[in-house]
């Protein structure tokens, strides 16, 4: 006697993969430019703004990226 056997992996339907895709770029995309201006933002400083709030140059891309992207 012959068996046979449906076996079916589940997924999300096509639709749903592709939204949640483009919802994720979209939200990359924000903290890009989340970083892009924070960064802008602070290299317009001069040495002494960026020291009243306890800065030095050094430090700007690493504040820019956890303004964006968290720790």
């Amino acid at each position: 006697m012959a068996h046979a056997q449906d076996i079916r992996i589940a997924r999300p339907a096509f639709g749903a993969w592709l939204r949640e895709s483009a919802q994720t770029i979209r939200a990359q995309f924000a903290q890009r430019r989340l970083y892009r201006k924070t960064l802008a933002e602070l290299q317009a400083l001069d040495n002494r703004d960026l020291a009243d709030i306890g800065l030095n140059r050094s430090m700007i891309r690493r504040v820019a990226h956890e303004a964006a992207y968290g720790k």
